[in-house]
């Protein structure tokens, strides 16, 4: 379904340690209607999943995700990048039609 790089595990582990969270803790990964091309990701720690979430294990981190989502998320890389603008998730769809300048947003 969906990928982690080893540089992401590694930044969503420290950010579940930080969190103080539990064994059943992971990252929710979600699509969301909005943004400027109609659809944006949605990334957030959370201590444990939802009845109707696939829950996935990842290089050792537990990922959540609600059933709409899901037919969103397919092929998806997540990568935790630095440079001199900042830090933070990046996603590539393989299924994305398009996207914003912001690349926080994206079309199917």
């Amino acid at each position: 379904m969906l990928t982690l790089t080893p540089t992401a595990v590694s930044k969503v582990q420290e950010f579940i340690t930080e969190h103080g969270a539990g064994d059943v803790s992971g990252l929710r990964v979600a699509v969301l209607p909005g943004g400027c091309s109609g659809f944006q990701y949605g990334l957030n720690i959370e201590d444990g999943p939802e009845d109707e979430d696939e829950i996935l294990d990842l290089a050792g981190v537990r990922v959540f995700v609600d059933p709409f989502s899901v037919q969103y998320l397919e092929g998806v890389e997540i990568d935790y990048v630095s440079s001199m603008m900042g830090s933070g998730f990046s996603f590539r769809n393989p299924n994305s039609a398009g996207g914003c300048g912001c690349g926080s947003s994206f079309t199917v």
